[in-house]
């Protein structure tokens, strides 16, 4: 069975292969850890916010990666080599939707860097941009799958910079966003799975693999996860952050919670206004812990009162001093 021969038949309409199901759910599982951890480093549960750091980002992407090339490959799988346009309609209307309630929650939640084109966003529009290439080669999809990841290095430019074009992800500013998936690069993985269901799925439908089906109770959770991805998205993580504020609740911030970052952003405003790069790693480490020793530092997070602000201004100009000799540390 070739791929075009494939291509050219028109799925089932209740035609599923659950190991692809079972791995949407290992994509979930991914993300509602990475999640997870974000939420620790939010709420301050942790000493710093793993996410936010250069491995954690690596995570968001990869997960993210795998998702998009996951919708390449059930579009293929769901429309053969041709378009079935009420089940694109709905399924379109059902992820815009659920992206649109996300927009508007964390409009209400996080004001100040509110989604307004994370993954979801992505997914919608991308998965009517790729209606075309299901009837192109899939060696021209995957050419252009190249073309599209490449471009934001190619074009990068200030004029698309502007507000309105964030979503193409070709300007050379990263927005305030909680969840930033514009059309390019993460369109072209879309893409690459399209190519791939292609070149793949004739194969892949033969393989044991894909004739597998889950016997086990696990086996079915995870299929049954990966089929209603929307939902659990859409949930998992209002009911994660839910649980975590009870938590910091009932325990309070870390008593560690942005130690480092503390430090880090101390010694650079030091270096920038003119101290000794030594001198202002001494005096972050130094200006920490007397903020520790006084009380202060778990008002940190939610701001000084002028009192309080006063009192660490001194505390800090102390460690500085201390920290070139010209007085005793605090």
């Amino acid at each position: 069975m070739s791929a075009e021969a494939f291509s050219a038949a028109p799925p089932s309409r209740d035609r599923r292969l659950p190991a692809i199901d079972a791995a949407r759910a290992a994509a979930l599982a991914a993300m509602a850890a990475y999640h997870a951890t974000w939420d620790l480093g939010y709420l301050r549960l942790t000493p710093e916010n793993a996410a936010l750091s250069p491995a954690g980002r690596a995570c968001a992407h990869l997960i993210a990666g795998s998702f998009l090339l996951l919708v390449g490959v059930g579009l293929v799988l769901m429309n053969g080599r041709g378009v079935r346009p009420q089940p694109t309609l709905r399924r379109f209307l059902r992820i815009a939707g659920a992206a649109g309630l996300i927009t508007v929650a964390t409009v209400l939640a996080f004001p100040d860097s509110y989604i307004f084109f994370g993954i979801l966003h992505c997914i919608a529009v991308s998965s009517v941009l790729a209606l075309p290439f299901l009837f192109l080669p899939a060696a021209v999809t995957g050419l252009a799958a190249a073309l599209v990841v490449a471009l934001p290095h190619l074009v990068a430019h200030p004029f698309l910079d502007a507000p309105g074009l964030f979503f193409l992800g070709l300007g050379r500013e990263v927005p305030r966003t909680n969840d930033y998936v514009p059309l390019f690069p993460w369109f072209g993985l879309v893409l690459l799975g399209v190519a791939l269901g292609r070149i793949g799925l004739p194969w892949f439908m033969r393989s044991r693999l894909g004739a597998w089906r889950p016997r086990r109770w696990p086996a079915r959770t995870a299929t049954f996860a990966g089929r209603h991805s929307l939902a659990i998205y859409l949930v998992h993580q209002p009911v994660l952050l839910a649980l975590l504020t009870g938590v910091a609740t009932l325990t309070g911030p870390h008593p560690r919670a942005g130690l480092e970052t503390f430090r880090a952003d101390y010694a650079a405003t030091c270096a920038r206004t003119g101290g000794e790069a030594g001198a202002c790693r001494i005096a972050a480490r130094c200006t920490a812990d007397a903020l520790r020793r006084a009380g202060l530092w778990s008002v940190e997070g939610r701001g000084f009162t002028t009192p309080e602000r006063v009192q660490a201004q001194g505390l800090s100009q102390r460690c500085y001093e201390a920290s070139e000799g010209t007085a005793p540390p605090p």
